[in-house]
């Protein structure tokens, strides 16, 4: 199994220029952010019907895949599980206050193609193809490179 600098160190190969590293810094949050408010849009019938409790404790499409979003993470890295959960528990909260005002599945699908062009755009610029193509697992090591990218560029400066 790789480790997490190991794919930290392959995702950078498609990831040298400075245009793209920018547009991946808020596309992939993006995208992140707007499947996350996608499952919440789900109905969640089905899993107050299922759970043994009388007032459900996951009541969330969203916090279902995020455990086991957070199970591949902690087996990286537990540090990056951590950074990760605290990103996705503000992710949830920035659209559940969102879902009051607006809708919530639109909002997120518009994020989540206006993000999606961009990050091709980058890789347009780039000039290499996505990681993701080669291995799906990149899908969710963008993610950790960006909060990667976030926490140390602080320890830079």
């Amino acid at each position: 199994m790789k480790t997490l600098q190991q794919w930290f160190d392959e995702y950078g190969v498609s990831h040298q220029n400075p245009i793209n590293k920018k547009v991946h810094f808020i596309c992939v949050p993006a995208i992140y952010f707007s499947i996350v408010g996608l499952l919440m849009s789900i109905p969640s019938g089905i899993l107050m019907r299922i759970s043994p409790f009388k007032e459900p404790m996951i009541d969330n499409w969203a916090v279902i895949v995020l455990l086991f979003v957070l199970f591949f993470y902690s087996r990286l890295s537990l540090m990056m599980a951590i950074k990760i959960s605290i990103f996705s528990a503000i992710c949830i909260a920035i659209n559940y206050i969102i879902s009051w005002w607006l809708p919530l599945r639109e909002v997120s699908l518009l994020i989540f193609v206006l993000a999606w062009i961009g990050q091709f755009y980058g890789h347009k610029i780039e000039g290499k193809k996505p990681s993701f193509l080669k291995d799906i697992q990149f899908l969710l090591i963008g993610p950790a490179w960006f909060i990667e990218n976030l926490f140390t560029s602080k320890n830079k400066e």
